[in-house]
């Protein structure tokens, strides 16, 4: 194993703290260990301005992942690190695409020491910005916003929350989707398309149940499920990630994505895009090389 530069939350509880102290001593029985505890974006570009030739373990959630990439991406330093993931977040959405256990740190740990590398794709958006896990417009974007309040007491049962107040205030929104060029016909007000190569978000819903993040491709889905009553048919699919069946969603898979129309908002492994009329995202074939399980764990253990 390469020499590891371990990022954890400067701001975690005592309980968390604890576990990344048992990480960290576990890893180092393998190989050398520096440990950075970061509060923003400025840490982390101190604590991975030399990482190249490392691996680079994140002890977090999806949000400290999407950091680390996203840090690294702008650095340059892709090409030269190895990242793995030992979940301490709250929905762990990414760990469960790649089978990493979720409800253990220390288990996570040593499927750490039994893994092997493999490259993954990215999605970068007309921004620029990286996305590791998925990127969503129109009604879970608004969800993400109605928890906020909720999700830092609650966790994923936050999220949840706010998918129903925003399922009741939010109508839906005009806009024309193209796939590798080809348009998407038009059904009315949709209520959300996403694009990714996770299969999970808010804490275990599958969103996009068949997405491989290594196979070079974008899963889309895109639903009109506007009135409320279908809404409510289609969330109830949606936890069971059989909504693709559904006449009224359409799955596909691509390469460049474009939705063009009424400004909604999006969201990027959880950030929270402005509103914009126009969002384009282009998968970027196994540039991101991670280390993932042997023995991949199911993904609701």
């Amino acid at each position: 194993m390469r020499p590891v530069v371990a990022i954890a939350n400067a701001q975690a509880g005592s309980s968390e703290t604890e576990a990344v102290e048992r990480v960290v001593a576990l890893l180092r029985e393998r190989t050398d260990v520096d440990l950075a505890c970061t509060e923003g974006e400025d840490d982390l570009r101190e604590a991975l301005s030399d990482a190249s030739g490392r691996l680079v373990v994140v002890l977090g959630g999806d949000g400290s992942l999407h950091a680390v990439v996203k840090v690294l991406d702008e650095l340059g330093l892709l090409p030269d690190v190895q990242v793995a993931l030992v979940p301490m977040g709250t929905g762990n959405d990414f760990a469960r695409t790649i089978g990493m256990r979720c409800d253990h740190a220390l288990e996570a740990a040593e499927q750490l020491l039994d893994s092997e590398p493999c490259d993954l794709d990215l999605v970068r958006d007309d921004r620029g910005r990286v996305v590791v896990n998925a990127v969503h417009v129109g009604i879970g974007a608004e969800a993400a916003v109605e928890a906020k309040p909720y999700k830092e007491r609650l966790g994923p049962v936050g999220y949840a929350i706010g998918a129903v107040i925003s399922g009741v205030k939010h109508k839906g929104f005009r806009a024309k989707v193209t796939v590798d060029g080809r348009q998407i016909r038009r059904r009315g007000r949709m209520i959300q398309v996403a694009v990714g190569n996770g299969r999970y978000i808010g804490g275990g819903a599958p969103l996009l149940p068949e997405a491989d993040p290594g196979d070079g491709l974008l899963d889309v889905a895109v639903s009109w499920s506007n009135p409320r009553l279908r809404r409510v048919a289609y969330a109830w699919r949606l936890r069971k990630g059989r909504h693709p069946y559904r006449d009224d969603v359409e799955y596909l898979r691509g390469r460049e994505v474009t939705v063009v129309g009424e400004e909604t908002r999006g969201n990027l492994d959880g950030e929270i895009d402005d509103a914009r009329a126009s969002h384009a995202w282009k998968v970027e074939p196994g540039v991101l090389t991670m280390l993932l399980p042997r023995d991949p764990a199911p993904a609701h253990d």
